[in-house]
């Protein structure tokens, strides 16, 4: 019997202007509907950096509704019941949490911040499609899951694994 089930997945990162903001739209594409994903920062920017929507453009990506958020609209009452939690920067990692209802599932994929990039745009551009690039391996292993029919603390473990397997991959591409 197929699994019809739609999961909903956080993505966090300190400023929820870059990564965060990746990952949401390259899940929400790759997911085909069976997923639902979210961004939100720490201490949110309050803006999509530039460089971000320009790749998601070039991607042919949607970057209408996206918006740098707090974390806390996801931890009020009415907001979406999350499954998964995703931080892919290592600061938010470090970082005290709220409170999620439903204990969802958590992960660590820490990303290098192409906010962070200097040098001239061709550099900058090309720091944001590494980042993509590597968000979208995490998140293309995560896909394959059998979500359906494997445990909860068999989840938390292949999401630590995807980690470790794609910073191997991304060594490797460098």
């Amino acid at each position: 019997m197929p699994d019809d089930r739609v999961y909903n997945v956080l993505f966090l990162c300190t400023g929820n202007s870059a990564r965060s903001i990746l990952a949401e739209v390259l899940l929400n594409q790759g997911g085909k509907g069976r997923f639902k994903a979210y961004s939100a920062g720490s201490f949110p920017k309050g803006e999509v950096n530039p460089h971000a929507i320009r790749l998601l453009e070039t991607l042919k990506l949607p970057t209408d509704g996206l918006r740098s958020k707090s974390w806390d609209e996801f931890a009020k009452p009415g907001a979406p019941p999350l499954d998964f939690i995703i931080t892919v920067c290592d600061n938010a990692a470090g970082e005290v949490c709220p409170i999620w209802p439903g204990k969802p599932v958590t992960a660590h994929w820490g990303i290098p911040d192409p906010a962070a990039a200097e040098g001239s745009d061709a550099e900058i551009a090309a720091a944001f499609a590494m980042a993509a690039r590597q968000l979208r391996t995490r998140i293309d292993l995560f896909l394959n899951l059998p979500l359906a029919s494997i445990d909860r603390m068999t989840i938390q473990n292949r999401l630590k694994d995807i980690q470790a397997k794609a910073s191997q991959s991304d060594n490797g591409a460098a």
